[in-house]
């Protein structure tokens, strides 16, 4: 494989590398400025970047009162706007930069966008602060109510006004609108509106002075506009050079994208900095398409679309390998916040708590039932149900857990069963099914009931339909309901037996958690709600081999293994994620799943994940299992998905219940995503 290959192209995937700067700057000093600018914008074409947020009036600087209105001042700055026009020629960044521009008796604060030597028009700011420390008014015009109008500016006849989109013309997704400043404080900011016409990037040239908790305030009204609009949020503060008269400035830079932060610059540096991170525009036109509420806001806006212009340019992006600026989460069911980790980790809990009390309230149960199997998924769920008995002031003992040997079950899994269920308090159990097994084997012909060691499908869903069996008879017996164990992951892969089997109970508590979140959970509850006994036992059950012990050991003892016949976990749950949040073409899960996954150096790993499970895979791994992934999520497993019981979603990324989340016919090919997959991936010859 060579990385020349488009695959590793960041662009190729919808993704558009965008910056804020923090120019140097000097009071009043339009020269001076200009040349920060451009400095700052060689900076940004040496880094591959596509577009840069400049702050707010930028090239004379913001704190200089009434020097704005000079004639000296307004001419020097259309002057240097040229310059920057003439320097951008031949630089991949659409520079985005702040001046004021003086139109038929009037000075407006504007925004320029600028590109590959051509400027692409102009827009004014609409909301002028005049309260406090602000005096704007005195100076500028407000933008409110410019539309449809041209602005002549350093010799090009350009659009002017608050209802343009820029939009480029070699990538569909990559289109940007601008406001100043104020205008994102206002109550109905003008890059509401800029959204609904189409924007994915939402840009606010800013000086924006500093005083304590004012940053904060930045931070939450550029998340909360990123989410509420689904869009990407980009804003870029004055910094270090501006007057200090009577005011201080902090330089801050943030990009957020749908609600989360990507990266921010370091405040009060006394060099320029750019701030980059790489947006994600298709995830945000996925997300779009995915919520109606996008569509009939637009609509109840009077279609946006309509009204507002859309300036198309040209640009030059970097083309090749050239990484990807961005936190990515290998895991992103597990929570990532280290500072709200248990806050994040009990709401996981008790959601599943939660639900499974309501459950136990209707059905005025008087037993829980559960089959203990030593493994992950009974653990977790015998977890809950501990904490709900807990809740609801039932004893324990009403939990009645049955471990129930198979031919593959081992030592190891069946000590741990028990270990658990005595350290847990409930009423526990043994039956032992080889017995009625062998029956049922004999009685169908199956080889296996004649001595033959055939161990096939049948073999083992006779094992995995024998113990759902025992625990629905139980429940009737004993005025309860069962707990079903399987997991979120399992579903996706179509990894349980249908029907009579793990795929069946009378409540799924564990159906909206993925293994590796439920693994997360398993670890912290084990390091930071037990005693030292229990953890014991939940660490070991942790560190033991994930698999279904349907099938005797092998002559050198080695177990049956899940994750060797379906794939890693930690995969598995990455491309489902990417798959059903967002709706991901297969190839650019796989960029994704490489950038996060084939150096274990590189990037934040979820606080407290022991070192000896930090994996890495390298591109024909992640191939491997996300076309086996693909088959099994959309040509195989949706008929077990489409029949399954009742259970809490517990992520934002998603559940897979038929009356939630994802609807599906089972009958589905997979050819589409899979010829994508083969299409879009180097060759490994």
């Amino acid at each position: 494989m060579t990385q020349s290959h488009p695959f590793y192209d960041l662009h190729r995937h919808g993704f558009v590398r965008v910056a804020t700067s923090t120019p140097k700057v000097r009071t009043a000093d339009v020269a001076y400025n200009r040349d920060g600018i451009i400095a700052e914008a060689r900076r940004a074409h040496e880094a591959g970047v596509d577009l840069v947020v400049y702050p707010e009036l930028c090239l004379s600087s913001y704190a200089i009162d009434d020097l704005h209105l000079q004639q000296a001042m307004i001419e020097a700055v259309e002057e240097a706007i040229g310059d920057v026009v003439e320097a951008s020629r031949g630089h991949s960044p659409v520079l985005l930069i702040g001046a004021a521009l003086a139109d038929r008796g009037r000075l407006f604060n504007c925004g320029l966008a600028i590109a590959d030597g051509k400027l692409l028009g102009v827009v004014p700011k609409s909301y002028l602060p005049n309260y406090r420390e602000f005096y704007e008014k005195r100076w500028f015009t407000s933008g409110i109510g410019v539309t449809g109008r041209t602005i002549r500016v350093a010799g090009q006849e350009v659009p002017f006004g608050t209802d343009l989109v820029f939009a480029s013309n070699l990538q569909r997704d990559f289109i940007f609108h601008i406001e100043i400043c104020e205008d994102f404080w206002a109550p109905a900011p003008p890059s509401s509106l800029g959204a609904l016409a189409g924007a994915t990037i939402l840009c606010n040239l800013s000086a924006s002075n500093i005083v304590i908790g004012k940053a904060d305030d930045r931070h939450l009204l550029c998340s909360s506009q990123s989410a509420r609009t689904y869009s990407a949020y980009v804003y870029s503060a004055g910094g270090h050079g501006e007057s200090t008269t009577d005011l201080a400035w902090d330089g801050q830079g943030v990009i957020y994208e749908l609600g989360g932060l990507l990266a921010e610059s370091e405040r009060f540096s006394l060099e320029p900095e750019l701030c980059i991170a790489d947006v994600d525009c298709t995830r945000i036109v996925n997300d779009r398409l995915r919520l109606p509420t996008y569509a009939d806001a637009a609509r109840a806006a009077g279609n946006p679309e309509q009204a507002f212009r859309t300036v198309f340019f040209d640009h030059r992006p970097a083309s090749g390998d050239l990484g990807l600026q961005r936190p990515m989460r290998r895991f992103p069911f597990v929570p990532d916040r280290a500072d709200k980790l248990d806050a994040d980790c009990y709401e996981a809990f008790n959601i599943q708590v939660d639900g499974l009390m309501r459950r136990v309230e209707s059905a005025k149960a008087k037993s829980l039932i559960i089959g203990v199997s030593g493994g992950l998924d009974s653990t977790h769920a015998l977890i809950v149900m501990a904490k709900t008995c807990d809740r609801l002031g039932m004893p324990r003992s009403a939990i009645r857990g049955y471990t129930m040997p198979g031919f593959g079950t081992s030592e190891g899994t069946k000590s741990n069963a028990w270990k658990l269920m005595d350290a847990l308090g409930i009423t526990a159990e043994e039956i032992d099914i080889r017995p009625a097994a062998t029956t049922m084997l004999k009685d169908i012909g199956h080889p296996f009931g004649r001595g033959e060691k055939v161990y096939d499908v049948t073999f083992e869903n006779v094992q995995a339909g024998l113990r759902t069996d025992y625990l629905f008879r139980l429940a009737s017996q004993h005025s309860g309901f069962v707990v079903g164990t399987g997991d979120l992951s399992e579903l996706a892969l179509g990894w349980c037996t249908y029907g009579v089997g793990d795929h069946m109970s009378h409540y799924a508590v564990n159906a909206g958690v993925p293994k590796t979140l439920m693994q997360y959970l398993i670890r912290w509850t084990a390091t930071t709600q037990v005693d030292d006994s229990t953890r014991d036992v939940l660490l070991s059950i942790l560190g033991t081999e994930i698999s279904p012990e349907l099938v005797p050991a092998g002559e050198d003892g080695e177990m049956q293994s899940t994750e060797d016949k379906i794939g890693p976990y930690a995969l598995n749950d990455f491309f489902l994620h990417h798959v059903m949040r967002f709706g991901q073409k297969p190839s650019k899960v796989a960029f994704l799943a490489w950038h996060a996954w084939h150096d274990a150096a590189r990037g934040e790993w979820p606080a407290g994940l022991p070192e000896d499970v930090r994996a890495t895979y390298d591109l024909p791994v992640i191939a491997k299992w996300l076309e086996e992934f693909l088959k099994r999520f959309f040509a195989f497993a949706q008929y077990k998905r489409s029949a399954i019981p009742n259970g809490p979603k517990v992520s934002s990324g998603g559940a897979l219940s038929p009356r939630g989340d994802w609807r599906a016919p089972s009958d589905a090919s997979a050819e589409v995503w899979l010829e994508e997959l083969r299409r879009g991936l180097p060759s490994s010859g």
